[in-house]
């Protein structure tokens, strides 16, 4: 247990789940939430943290079990089957307009997302871990404001591993 378990705060997001360089997209003009995981999948297979099967597996597996959280700044933690990465970490869009993602855990209800983390897990076992550490992140409205608030990529990429450093 950390230093900063007793405080409150939450726990850092742990590693290797670090932001992926390049992998953050600022103000993503998706017009849904399937465009949303094609753009993200498209930069991790662009920069080599991925496999072509990717975009599909993660695809398939946000139509299976959806993953919106309607949390007090609506987002969405996608991710897939560890055989599809090849470099484990973490990829973020936010949105120019909220998109429309299935509820976690909901047979049906939507969620108007406006930040999307997608996990890229090499390993199945860190999926409970890593999941719990960025919904307790996504609680700190303040700071996912503050990311919501970067004006392009690289502000993004900065502003995001920040805030999952916590």
């Amino acid at each position: 247990m950390s230093a900063s378990a007793g405080d409150g705060a939450p726990e850092p997001v742990p590693s290797p789940l670090a932001l992926l360089p390049g992998a953050a997209i600022a103000g993503c003009a998706a017009a849904d939430a399937e465009g949303v995981l094609r753009a993200l999948a498209a930069r991790l297979l662009a920069s080599g943290a991925v496999t072509g099967s990717f975009e599909e597996a993660v695809l398939a597996r946000e139509a299976a079990y959806p993953t919106g959280l309607p949390t007090i700044v609506p987002a969405a933690i996608p991710h897939t089957d560890p055989e599809h990465v090849l470099r484990p970490g973490l990829a973020v869009a936010t949105l120019q307009a909220p998109v429309a993602f299935g509820e976690m855990g909901s047979s049906g209800a939507e969620v108007q997302v406006q930040l999307v983390v997608m996990l890229v897990l090499a390993d199945a076992h860190s999926q409970l871990a890593a999941l719990q550490s960025l919904i307790a992140r996504l609680q700190d409205e303040a700071a996912v404001r503050e990311v919501l608030a970067a004006r392009d990529d690289a502000d993004l990429e900065a502003r995001a591993r920040a805030w999952l450093a916590g």
